[in-house]
C-alpha cells in the first residue's frame, strides 16, 4: 500500500477487527483511532445493532456516525440519534419466515428492530422465539410468540438451526430465499443474518461517505467476517485481518495483522502518528 495515499475516511468492523480477543479496544488501537478522528472521519461499520455501540465508542474516546445491524442502520453516536433505518415490513417477514420453516424443519427466528436512540428499551429492540433463546443464549432477548415477532418492521431477520452452524445454513437459507433479501454471517456458528434486499456494510457505508463529500477511491476499510466483504469490495482501499475468514482473505487489497496484534492501528500509523 505504500503507493496510495492518506485516506480522507477509515471504516472499521468492530468485532473480530477493532476489538481484540477480550473484545475490547487496545490502548494502541485506540491512540490510533483518536488520532486519525482528529482530522478524518472515521466511521463503525458493524453487524451490532446501535444499543451495542455506545460501549465502543466509550473506548475508543471518539464519537461518530456508525453504520449498524450490517448496513440497515446509520446511527450519531455523538447524538445517540438514529440517523436512517432500512426495515423490512411485517409480511416479508412473515413470508419468509413461513417458507424457511416448510422448507428447513427445525429452523428457528429472531428479530432486530430499530429505535430512535440505542439506550431506548432494549426489549423492544430485540424479539425472538423461545426455541431461538434456547440455542443462542443472549440476556437481551425478549421471547414471544409469532405474532408479535412479525408484527412489526425489523431491519434484521435473523435464522438459526441447532443441526447447523450459521456458515452452514446460509447456502440453503439462500437456496430458499434467492435474492429476496440480503443474506450474510457476522460470526462463525452464529445466526444466519438476513436484511431488505440490497442493504449490506457496503451500501450503508455508500450513503455515509456520499452524504460527506467523499471519494469512493480515498476510503480504507477493515474487516474479517463474511458480512464485510461487500464494505471491502466497495472501499478504495479493503484491509482484511490476519484473522479473517478465508473468503475475506481471497479479495482484500492487503492483508495486516490480527485483531489480537492491532491490526488496525498497524496500517493506520502509516499516515496518523499517536502521541
Amino acid at each position: 500500500m505504500s503507493g496510495v495515499n492518506k485516506p480522507a475516511l477509515v471504516a472499521s468492523d468492530v468485532d473480530g477487527t477493532l476489538l481484540d480477543p477480550k473484545v475490547r479496544v487496545s490502548e494502541r488501537t485506540a491512540r490510533a483511532v483518536r488520532a486519525v478522528a482528529d482530522d478524518t472521519p472515521f466511521v463503525l461499520v458493524t453487524g451490532r445493532p446501535p444499543r451495542w455501540v455506545p460501549q465502543v465508542v466509550d473506548e475508543l474516546g471518539v464519537a461518530g456516525i456508525a453504520v449498524c445491524s450490517n448496513g440497515a442502520v446509520v446511527y450519531d453516536a455523538a447524538a445517540d440519534r438514529v440517523l436512517h433505518s432500512a426495515e423490512m415490513e411485517p409480511r416479508l417477514l412473515r413470508d419468509a419466515a413461513r417458507e424457511l420453516r416448510a422448507a428447513l424443519p427445525g429452523c428457528t427466528f429472531a428479530v432486530e428492530r430499530s429505535t430512535r436512540r440505542a439506550r431506548d428499551d432494549v426489549a423492544d429492540q430485540f424479539l425472538a422465539e423461545a426455541s431461538f433463546h434456547r440455542t443462542w443464549p443472549n440476556r437481551s432477548i425478549r421471547v414471544v410468540e409469532e405474532e408479535e415477532l412479525f408484527g412489526r418492521p425489523a431491519v434484521k431477520l435473523m435464522v438459526l438451526d441447532e443441526e447447523r452452524p450459521g456458515t452452514d445454513l446460509s447456502s440453503e437459507v439462500q437456496d430458499v430465499l434467492g435474492a429476496r433479501l440480503c443474506l450474510t454471517c457476522s460470526m462463525g456458528g452464529g445466526p444466519v443474518e438476513l436484511s431488505s434486499p440490497g442493504v449490506h456494510k457496503g451500501s450503508g457505508l455508500a450513503a455515509v461517505v456520499d452524504a460527506l463529500g467523499v471519494r469512493r477511491d480515498e476510503v480504507i476499510g477493515f474487516g474479517d467476517m463474511p458480512n464485510d466483504i461487500p464494505m471491502l469490495d466497495w472501499v478504495g482501499h479493503g484491509v482484511a485481518m490476519r484473522n479473517a475468514h478465508p473468503g475475506v482473505l481471497e479479495i482484500a487489497d492487503e492483508i495486516t495483522t490480527c485483531n489480537g496484534q492491532d491490526g488496525v492501528a498497524l496500517v493506520l500509523e502509516r499516515w496518523w502518528r499517536s502521541s
